[in-house]
């Protein structure tokens, strides 16, 4: 019974965590842990991998993402990940050290955007991905019982600062979400669309 329920917790395709168990054990992470990463990623150029080669390898290009992901996080304590819908992720990460934050996203960019396997072709997809760490919240806004919520915000404004300037990963330190938003989602945010890949710093 235990294993069925954890399993209808998780994404078919991917593994991972979907969005309700993810946003509840985030939560209990975010309360327990003083510095914890929290990390928006969307494949870039996943249209147009599905219609170049099909929706079979979309499929890989996302369970291919979802090992990547799961491998860099499967050493840290606490770590979670999870699919939020389409070809968009998502992680809690505590971090023995804020400084760490950096070297992880350069480290998650380089392993979603290497080549994958795919009926006996090496395919690529490129990915944004965005960050906000817990120790950048103001002290009144920590309070509010909305930490997670917050951070997914920030981490959303960084992950559309990334895709501006071609993918790769954008960590903005501090700030507020630069654009309104819906859902905790930004207002007008434009879907996935091909890019080169680039790091942002």
């Amino acid at each position: 019974m235990r294993r069925r329920l954890s399993a209808a917790r998780r994404d078919p395709l991917s593994g991972l965590w979907t969005r309700a168990p993810f946003e509840r054990r985030a939560a209990r992470v975010l309360a327990r842990r003083p510095h914890t990463g929290v990390i928006l990623a969307d494949l870039d150029g996943f249209k147009a991998l599905n219609d170049t080669f099909g929706h079979a390898a979309g499929d890989a290009a996302i369970r291919a993402s979802a090992a990547s992901l799961t491998d860099a996080l499967s050493k840290i304590p606490g770590a979670l990940a999870a699919r939020l819908g389409g070809d968009e992720f998502a992680a809690v990460i505590p971090l023995p050290d804020p400084v760490a934050l950096p070297w992880l996203l350069r480290s998650l960019h380089d392993a979603i955007t290497a080549p994958f396997r795919h009926a006996g072709r090496d395919l690529t997809v490129g990915v944004s991905i965005g960050a906000a760490l817990s120790n950048d919240l103001a002290p009144a806004v920590g309070g509010s019982g909305d930490v997670l919520g917050v951070l997914l915000r920030l981490a959303d404004e960084a992950m559309y600062a990334a895709k501006r300037t071609g993918g790769g990963w954008h960590y903005p330190a501090a700030g507020a979400p630069a654009a309104g938003t819906t859902a905790g989602r930004r207002t007008g945010r434009p879907g996935t669309h091909t890019t080169q890949r680039k790091d942002a710093a």
